[in-house]
């Protein structure tokens, strides 16, 4: 996730950044200025009547209308998504804490407590490859053949989950916790579970397909059919008015495509690496001898 001062505006306008869709879009832009410029020369050069085409206008400026309606449908739905997986990475940050601080609270032997670290510091950085479907070992600590354990699984998340009940397990028939002490463990380890699904369902139910196909197949449409408007009032300049609207449409439908999946690597994606260090940093500091 990129970092920055929303107050320097001047400033933003004339930086690039690697994810600008002016980056990710040229090639398109150029082929489609070359294909309005040849539509556009079509239309001069056989069409000696072409005034008659101005007054379809008023039919383009609706349709655009009902465009920009679409795409602000699409943009908030995509940052919907956005958010909530921001505010479940949030639960995460707490749950964590939440949990530490149980743990340093009312146990008080020194294995279980690094077992309890060790899990719960394992548990964001698992999930955080989980749902980038995959598994960084480095980034997990505790003993190699837990480690193994954990990756070895077929939903790893689940299984740090399965360790913490197994330990709780023991230690309330060990009377070393009691019922209450139990229970409020119990919601934690509970918690963990629900941001995962929840994480899970954002990244596996991406907006239905039909809908982002016919969204860009009305963008295409649109942009390459703009000169049957606006040649007879800006002549060859069409070409350039039909790159600059293509820019501005598809960009914001490249932006929603980029953060309706919030959990990967790209620069407005959330920070899920920083969040992880920093739970790491505050369980450390808890559960420390």
């Amino acid at each position: 996730m990129i970092k920055y001062n929303p107050k320097l505006w001047v400033t933003h306008i004339f930086h690039v950044a690697k994810s600008d869709t002016l980056q990710i879009l040229w090639k398109e832009m150029v082929l489609l200025g070359i294909l309005t410029t040849g539509i556009t020369y079509v239309e001069i050069t056989y069409f000696e009547d072409i005034k008659f085409l101005s007054e379809i206008m008023g039919v383009y400026s609706l349709i655009g209308f009902v465009l920009s309606l679409l795409l602000v449908f699409r943009t908030n739905t995509a940052y919907d998504r956005w958010w909530e997986g921001r505010k479940k990475w949030g639960e995460m940050v707490n749950n964590c804490r939440n949990l530490a601080a149980k743990v340093d609270s009312n146990l008080k032997n020194t294995d279980t407590r690094e077992k309890f670290k060790n899990w719960i510091i394992n548990y964001p950085y698992v999930l955080k490859e989980h749902l980038r479907e995959g598994v960084q070992r480095n980034e997990m600590i505790g003993t190699q053949k837990e480690i193994d354990s954990i990756c070895a699984a077929s939903h790893p998340p689940s299984k740090i989950t399965s360790l913490m009940y197994e330990e709780l397990k023991d230690l309330k028939v060990e009377g070393k916790i009691g019922e209450g002490e139990y229970l409020s463990f119990n919601e934690n380890i509970n918690a963990f579970l629900d941001i995962t699904g929840a994480c899970e369902r954002i990244k596996n139910t991406p907006i239905p397909y039909s809908y982002s196909l016919f969204l860009k197949k009305f963008i295409f449409i649109y942009v390459t059919t703009l000169p049957l408007a606006f040649v007879p009032t800006f002549g060859y300049g069409t070409a350039l008015i039909a790159m600059f609207i293509f820019y501005v449409l598809v960009s914001i439908e490249v932006l929603a495509e980029e953060i309706e999946d919030p959990f990967g690597r790209d620069d407005n994606d959330l920070p899920t690496d920083d969040l992880c260090e920093k739970i790491k940093v505050n369980v450390d500091d808890l559960l420390k001898d």
